[in-house]
């Protein structure tokens, strides 16, 4: 996937969770078939879930989370996958990681999630994470999400470059132009997730059950936890979702620019590596391009 990826084996993690973790050492470990592009996961018996980073910078999400989930959970409407241990790095394994709760559920899916349900399960869950008091947390900088879309601006324009026709490409220049024209955001930093996409959430009973993968956790501006209103939820749901978070226009402009973003960047990095997330962006484009089609 990365040309720096650090894969692991189910052998390798059985060894490791044996040495560092031996109460465990008898459970089977099974790979998981899903997966993002920051980690390897496995089973371990029916309950756990080894979470094994592959790539730099996902090196510290294991520390991220055992510090801050535990903060955080107490007051998100649903599950989150808050560490049991963390494991260390040795000599065939570079980073530290992770065993958290395996939580049941899957990503949803237009056969399996009640979209108009999701919508307003995801916007509370958004409205609640966003209402945590943020004083201490890890302050989003650089251009990391949270922080002013703008930043972005170089990398996005040389992906709708890269992408050629597989875009339009006055279409999605204008949409993006619209997002950096949105003014920053002015009140205080809040958590966000940063990553909602449908492979960080799970449903049970059509419904949303629990929220993993935190990797872009942190303190910044709210508009990146809009991105499931263009790339993960239907249209029809879309309004349903705003009205659950509640935002205002600047910030819904800005939430689409981080939609676009990494929707667009996504693109030309993963055409040839993993089609599957470059079609996600392609789909991701067309929704952000419909909606303004539609005001």
């Amino acid at each position: 996937m990365h040309a720096d990826d650090v894969p692991t084996t189910a052998a390798q993690v059985a060894r490791m969770v044996a040495e560092q973790h031996p109460q465990w050492a008898a459970l089977p470990v099974t790979p998981v078939a899903e997966f993002g592009t920051d980690h390897c996961l496995f089973r371990l018996g029916d309950d756990l879930v080894a979470r094994m980073p592959r790539v730099d910078w996902a090196a510290d999400q294991a520390a991220s989370d055992a510090t801050w989930l535990p903060v955080l959970a107490p007051h998100l409407p649903v599950p989150v996958p808050v560490p049991v241990a963390l494991g260390e790095p040795d000599d065939s394994y570079p980073f530290v990681w992770s065993v958290a709760p395996w939580l049941p559920g899957a990503p949803p899916t237009a056969d399996n999630a009640d979209p108009h349900a999701l919508a307003a399960d995801l916007g509370g869950f958004v409205r609640a994470l966003h209402a945590v008091d943020a004083d201490g947390g890890p302050t989003k900088t650089g251009t990391t999400r949270g922080t002013p879309v703008r930043g972005w601006d170089d990398a996005v324009r040389q992906a709708i470059d890269e992408a050629g026709d597989r875009v339009d490409r006055v279409a999605v220049v204008a949409a993006w132009e619209d997002c950096l024209a949105a003014p920053d955001w002015a009140g205080d930093p809040v958590w966000i997730h940063g990553d909602l996409l449908a492979g960080n959430l799970l449903v049970r009973d059509r419904r949303l059950s629990a929220v993993i993968d935190w990797g872009a956790l942190g303190v910044g501006d709210p508009a990146p936890d809009l991105q499931p209103a263009w790339a993960t939820l239907p249209a029809a749901a879309r309004d349903e979702f705003r009205a659950a978070v509640g935002c205002d226009d600047d910030t819904w402009r800005r939430g689409r620019g981080w939609a676009l973003a990494p929707a667009l960047t996504g693109i030309p990095y993963y055409w040839d590596t993993v089609p599957a997330f470059a079609q996600r962006g392609l789909r991701t484009v067309a929704a952000v391009l419909a909606d303004l089609d539609g005001q």
